[in-house]
């Protein structure tokens, strides 16, 4: 009887504890109209037979405004911009002078960037998403958001949050690549001038449409 009754609690806690996620979440998506981040994004890809892991570290700043505009700027090792306008995704890589872009429409959808920036509650996000709480780590609470579209080349999105300050975003490809997104000094609700995430291809720069 002693031992149900300590499963029982240990099973309420953890409950308890793991709820915070999802609040955060929803929290989150409710307030932070707009944000601004530095962060630091770690790749790390599945080793090959007889090859230890390899991985990649870059530096940048990330900003959002909903609904769906967005600014990944990297800085190190390697200058690239990612924006998108509300219409179109932008990619710019500096050292090869090349823009890519597709309509935002279909760049979008069962994305990280959707989960940060599109989505204005849970329920609008659970149309693409499955969500669930999961174990507190670091001093943080997550959110595990699974695609609902299984063709796609997000397997999971771990989301962490401390309180209702966006943390962290740990993400698993259909490859088995693992890039994992931490962010620091985030603000919440910032003013951003329009032209954040406006975007025009830079003169002599080759401009893929894709």
């Amino acid at each position: 009887m002693k031992k149900k009754i300590a499963i029982f609690l240990i099973a309420a806690w953890a409950g308890v504890a793991w709820a915070d996620g999802l609040k955060s979440l929803e929290s989150f998506l409710k307030t932070a109209q707009t944000g601004r981040a530095d962060f630091t994004q770690v790749v790390t890809s599945p080793p090959r037979e007889g090859q230890a892991v390899r991985s990649k570290t870059s530096l940048g700043t990330f900003e959002f405004q909903r609904p769906a505009r967005f600014r990944f700027v990297y800085r190190k090792p390697f200058e690239q911009t990612l924006v998108a306008d509300g219409q179109t995704v932008w990619l710019y890589d500096v050292d090869l002078n090349q823009v890519s872009s597709r309509p935002q429409g279909q760049a979008l959808g069962s994305t990280p960037a959707a989960l940060l920036a599109s989505a204005a509650d849970l329920r609008a996000l659970q149309q693409d998403f499955t969500l669930a709480n999961a174990p507190d780590q670091d001093g943080q609470q997550w959110v595990l958001a699974q695609p609902r579209a299984r063709d796609g080349q997000i397997q999971s999105v771990r989301i962490g949050f401390r309180g209702e300050q966006l943390a962290t975003l740990d993400i698993l490809d259909s490859f088995g690549q693992r890039s994992v997104l931490s962010f620091a000094g985030f603000q919440a609700n910032p003013v951003l001038p329009a032209q954040t995430f406006q975007f025009k291809p830079p003169a002599g720069a080759d401009v893929v449409r894709q």
